[in-house]
């Protein structure tokens, strides 16, 4: 048997899933049209259509732009840090000081050990690569907070949801340049382009009790997670880390690291003014 031939048969499960997903998401777009959850549709759409999109692009390219993933990643993780503290941190603590307090280090540790359970689907003969794996992790998880956090409150508006799903252009154009290099197909980032989608909408049916208690743990898990995916996105410069990698630096290459650094830092801060910018325009 050919390597070619050999290559498609390993990777026909990644393609069977991501056909799958896409169904399952069209699926639950339906759904959101007759339950009216025009909100909770369009930032599915958005991060469906926005991971894709950026992926295509990443796909194609000879070698990632490190300057230009820096500055995705950043603005993106600025703008999520900025949303959960203004948006989820003060629902939280509204509804229960203390709980809601305790739901948002939940949330934060519950989400670095999450990093735990990634690296021991590594050592698991999975259809989807590590990274991809745990970039659909963080999409489902992610979702499945969107849709209670709208369910909950449909007053909210798109600002919040949309700065959330923002990294997932980045992540999609970082995570294809690096299925391009191990010659792995581009469906493999069907599912976690999905995934937002399917978990939001579902997990929008769920109807959480009235307890302030209750409703403080579940608002403050929902910051925690999403401060800790911000975090997760926050662009590191250093030696072996994704931004070092995309550049296919050596190791001596600190000059570039040290320019790097300095467009992580100016893009975060730019994410989170931009936020607060949009706040002040519709507020």
């Amino acid at each position: 048997m050919s390597s070619g031939a050999t290559s498609n048969h390993n990777y026909r499960p990644a393609v069977v899933l991501g056909a799958l997903s896409v169904l399952a998401f069209l699926a639950a777009s339906a759904y959101a049209v007759t339950a009216e959850s025009y909100k909770l549709l369009g930032i599915s759409w958005v991060a469906f259509v926005g991971m894709l999109g950026f992926a295509a692009v990443g796909y194609r390219a000879p070698s990632s732009n490190p300057t230009a993933l820096v500055w995705g990643y950043g603005l993106s993780a600025g703008a999520m840090i900025a949303s959960a503290a203004a948006f989820i941190v003060p629902q939280a603590i509204g509804q229960h000081p203390k709980f809601g307090g305790f739901g948002i280090a939940a949330g934060i540790l519950a989400g670095f050990a999450a990093h735990t359970v990634g690296h021991e689907l590594t050592h698991r003969d999975l259809p989807l690569d590590t990274t991809t794996a745990q970039i659909a992790a963080h999409a489902l998880s992610a979702g499945a907070i969107i849709g209670i956090i709208y369910g909950s409150m449909p007053d909210l508006g798109l600002l919040l949801g949309l700065a959330i799903v923002s990294h997932k252009g980045p992540a999609g154009y970082a995570a294809a340049g690096r299925l391009r290099r191990n010659g792995r197909p581009l469906s493999m980032l069907l599912l976690p382009a999905a995934g937002v989608g399917i978990a939001a909408i579902a997990a929008s049916a769920l109807q959480i009790p009235a307890s302030p208690e209750f409703r403080g743990i579940v608002f403050g898990f929902a910051a925690g997670i999403f401060l800790h995916i911000a975090m997760d996105f926050l662009p590191r410069c250093e030696v072996g880390s994704e931004i070092h990698d995309a550049a296919d630096l050596d190791d001596h290459a600190h000059h570039t690291l040290d320019r790097l650094r300095k467009h992580a830092v100016v893009s975060v801060l730019a994410g989170g003014v931009a936020v607060f910018a949009a706040w002040l325009l519709i507020a």
